[in-house]
C-alpha cells in the first residue's frame, strides 16, 4: 500500500490555506536528497513557509515537495523527499499534523496478533 503521508501533507495545505492561515513545512534536513538552504537549518532541521504569497510553482507530489522561493533576497529551488517532512502546520496557532519517520513506526508483532473470538455476553435480568 501507497504511503499516507503525501495526501495528508495535501489535505492539511489546503486545509490551512483555506482558513486564511499560513503553512509550514518542517523538514528534517540530514540527508543529501534534501535541498534546502543549509544556513536556515538547526539541529538538523528546517521551517519552510510554503504559503502561496511565499513560493512559487509549489507541488505537493506523492514522491517529493518542491517549489522556488527566495531566501535572504536570493533565488533557490527546493526539494525536499516527502519521507524527510516531520510536520504541516499553520505558523499562526500551530495547528497542524507531524508525521512518524518509518524508524518510528512500529512494526507488527505476529505473537501479539489474536484471531477474532466471539464476543462475550449475557443476559441480565
Amino acid at each position: 500500500m501507497t504511503s499516507s503521508q503525501p495526501y495528508l501533507v495535501r489535505a492539511m495545505y489546503e486545509w490551512i490555506v483555506d482558513n486564511g492561515m499560513t503553512p509550514h513545512l518542517l523538514a528534517a534536513t540530514d540527508n543529501t536528497e534534501v535541498q534546502v538552504p543549509r544556513q536556515y537549518e538547526e539541529n538538523g532541521r528546517i521551517v519552510l513557509n510554503i504559503g502561496p504569497t511565499a513560493v512559487k510553482s509549489l507541488q505537493l507530489g506523492n514522491e517529493q515537495v518542491s517549489f522556488g522561493a527566495r531566501f535572504g533576497g536570493s533565488p533557490m529551488e527546493v526539494m525536499v523527499p516527502i519521507k524527510y517532512v516531520m510536520a504541516i502546520y499553520a505558523r499562526e496557532n500551530g495547528r497542524g499534523m507531524m508525521f512518524a519517520s518509518d524508524d518510528d513506526t512500529p512494526t507488527p508483532n505476529p505473537e501479539s496478533e489474536t484471531s477474532p473470538t466471539r464476543p462475550n455476553l449475557r443476559v441480565v435480568k
